[in-house]
């Protein structure tokens, strides 16, 4: 269908990617784990807040993911093989300032980065969510490049997930973050978008789920409904399987409200940091910095990946990928670009420690009732 551009303000959707992204994780983080009932007793339900220190919030690997992902798309804007060594160097570096929660996968498989292997046989066959963290950033800054996103998508799953499965699921949610970014809430359409992503997946339950969705939202079911259709009564899983089709239910139940969307998904529990990072991300991608709620925004503290800090790093991606004439990508000219983001480095130890004590008292707190 054809989408208006002049409505579109680029620099507000992938800061929106990013910052959702974000939020969805640092909301989900204190409730990661837990079954959709244990969360809800240990931290109440809706509205949610910051919960995991003093009414504030942290981010875990899921956003940092994110956000490592949009630095390698500026080093590297038009070559997936590129792209995939610059993506490459910034996980050996994540993985070298000790990081509190790492996906055994992407840890196994940075390790092999580390080893001297080279980004096409660095990865483990595994169907984990760490390529759908990367996937909403991908598809939204190559929304106007669409061709670019599936080898993108490819080359980022492949560095650390080797089984089919999770280069489908990762495909999927960037192609659904790409949709998002070039049309409006209104514009949304869940029963076209649906239909689009089926045809891009092979694996049968992954199609299945994907059927249900579309079923489901038909009828305007909630997402407990939806859960419960696919067999996740207790939270979702860290399997993209599972991941994937929850977040693009509660993303395309409500499109044009950030808070509802996010909230849903983080409230069927079980990996709640992931999937509310990549509802999170989507829903940014759809409403764009400006439709995220500021109180969720301001409640984020953390360095040196700030909310400022990503601020910064989704304008530079608006110039880096803004096209011309709504069709030609600037990143095509990746040679004149301004290049990844300055970073200070030196600070990622110090607060990966305190990270890890907070998320060290959280873990003892949940030794403790109400269970």
């Amino acid at each position: 269908m054809p989408i208006e551009m002049t409505s579109i303000d680029r620099e507000d959707r992938l800061a929106g990617v990013l910052l959702g992204t974000a939020v969805g994780d640092a909301l989900g983080l204190p409730r990661e784990g837990l079954s959709r009932r244990r969360a809800a007793r240990l931290f109440g339900a809706s509205p949610l807040e910051h919960r995991f220190v003093l009414g504030r919030g942290m981010i875990s690997d899921d956003a940092e993911h994110a956000c490592m992902t949009a630095q390698a798309l500026l080093a590297a804007p038009a070559d997936a093989a590129r792209f995939a060594r610059s993506l490459g160097w910034q996980l050996r570096g994540w993985l070298a300032s000790l990081p509190a929660g790492v996906g055994y996968a992407t840890l196994r498989a940075t390790l092999k980065l580390w080893l001297g292997f080279s980004p096409e046989r660095s990865g483990v066959f595994s169907a984990g969510n760490g390529p759908a963290m990367r996937a909403p950033i991908l598809g939204a800054a190559l929304a106007l490049t669409p061709s670019r996103v599936e080898p993108m998508v490819r080359a980022s799953t492949r560095l650390t997930h080797t089984d089919p499965r999770a280069e489908e699921g990762a495909r999927i949610i960037a192609l659904a973050a790409a949709y998002a970014a070039v049309r409006t809430p209104e514009q949304v359409n869940p029963a076209e978008l649906l239909a689009l992503l089926r045809e891009r997946v092979s694996d049968v339950e992954l199609r299945r789920r994907l059927d249900c969705a579309a079923e489901l939202l038909d009828r305007r079911a909630s997402a407990e409904e939806f859960a419960a259709a696919i067999g996740l009564q207790e939270g979702v899983s860290g399997f993209i399987v599972d991941t994937a089709p929850a977040a693009l239910f509660c993303w395309l139940a409500h499109p044009g409200d950030f808070r509802r969307a996010v909230e849903d998904v983080i409230l069927l529990g079980g990996d709640a940091d992931s999937t509310g990072a990549i509802v999170g991300g989507l829903a940014g991608a759809t409403l764009g910095a400006r439709g995220i709620p500021g109180a969720w925004l301001e409640g984020i503290a953390d360095f040196p990946r700030s909310i400022p800090w990503m601020r910064r790093l989704g304008a530079r991606l608006a110039r880096a990928f803004r096209g011309e004439d709504g069709s030609v990508a600037a990143g095509e000219r990746a040679s004149g670009g301004e290049g990844p983001l300055g970073l200070f480095w030196p600070a990622l130890p110090v607060r990966n420690l305190l990270f890890l004590v907070l998320a060290l008292g959280h873990g003892f707190r949940r030794m403790l009732p109400p269970y």
